[in-house]
């Protein structure tokens, strides 16, 4: 049985939200590690900045593999 398009919406932006609640959370953690100590604002913006790059990269492959399954 195939995706219906409302559910493949609601697993695209479940996983956006997911990946960006874990960025945040890993930077959290880790960034200390490394003696880097940005507020939760810049955190916040930090995972933003990761997740539109992660939303491209994913759309750019996907399209690329698209095209590469039709020559």
């Amino acid at each position: 049985m195939s995706q219906s398009r409302r559910m493949s919406l609601i697993e695209a932006i479940t996983n956006v939200a997911v990946g960006y609640a874990l960025a945040v959370a890993t930077q959290i953690v880790v960034f200390p590690w490394f003696g880097l100590h940005p507020s939760l604002g810049e955190n916040m913006a930090l995972g933003a900045i990761f997740t539109a790059i992660s939303l491209i990269r994913g759309y750019a492959l996907r399209r690329l593999f698209e095209r590469w399954t039709h020559l």
